[in-house]
């Protein structure tokens, strides 16, 4: 692979990784819960609001980031560091993203449950790019390779164990939070769970051989 190709991989990477920020921040708004990989980070910044939901998630991808050391022990590549970075970026991303759609008004359960669809929809866009990029994976993606890798299991079934998992966490932190009461992990949270994938799906088919001919020229 020729420096030139690398860093447009890279490049498209973060095109990828803003519109999947972007994706959550559209989630986030219309309050009716976001992925179930952001959902403990979703919680935690409606517990504590001294930090910010992007900062809720740059901890939550450092905590899986360490968790894929602690699995992986000297297995453990060290050009995958690279997700700290990109892990704080994801987090500014989607931070900004937030003030973006700040402005649109969501008080009616249409428009909220609209918010919801339009962010899965730049999700599954931005999660289908940075896997055509193909130069790294996000600390979630990379968790679940970790553990299937050292478990020897399908990485999809690893995959949705892991997606209920963080449900599962997040609904057990919001009852202790807020006195029995599920916050942040709604119908949104099934929406994404079950249709993320699905539109990955549907723009990586058809966007893989077009980026892929750009990529390589």
């Amino acid at each position: 692979m020729t420096k030139k190709e690398t860093a447009k991989r890279y490049a498209l990477f973060i095109i990828g990784l803003f519109l999947s920020a972007l994706g959550v921040a559209f989630t986030k708004r219309g309050e009716l819960g976001v992925s179930p990989i952001s959902s403990v980070a979703n919680v935690m910044s409606y517990k504590f609001t001294f930090f910010t939901m992007g900062t809720w998630l740059i901890i939550w991808n450092c905590v899986l980031i360490v968790g894929q050391i602690a699995i992986l022990g000297r297995k453990f590549q060290p050009i995958q560091l690279l997700q700290v970075p990109l892990s704080f970026l994801f987090g500014w991303f989607t931070d900004f993203g937030l003030w973006c759609v700040s402005h649109i008004p969501a008080d009616v359960y249409a428009v909220r449950l609209a918010m919801v669809i339009i962010g899965v929809v730049i999700l599954g866009l931005g999660i289908a790019l940075a896997v055509i990029a193909n130069v790294i994976m996000n600390s979630g993606e990379a968790f679940v390779k970790a553990v299937a890798d050292t478990a020897h299991k399908e990485f999809g079934n690893v995959k949705i164990a892991f997606d209920v998992f963080c449900v599962v966490s997040s609904i057990i932190l919001s009852l202790i939070f807020f006195d029995f009461k599920i916050v942040g992990a709604r119908e949104g949270t099934v929406i994404s769970a079950l249709f993320t994938g699905v539109v990955v799906k549907f723009f990586t088919k058809r966007l893989k051989e077009p980026v892929e001919g750009v990529l390589t020229r």
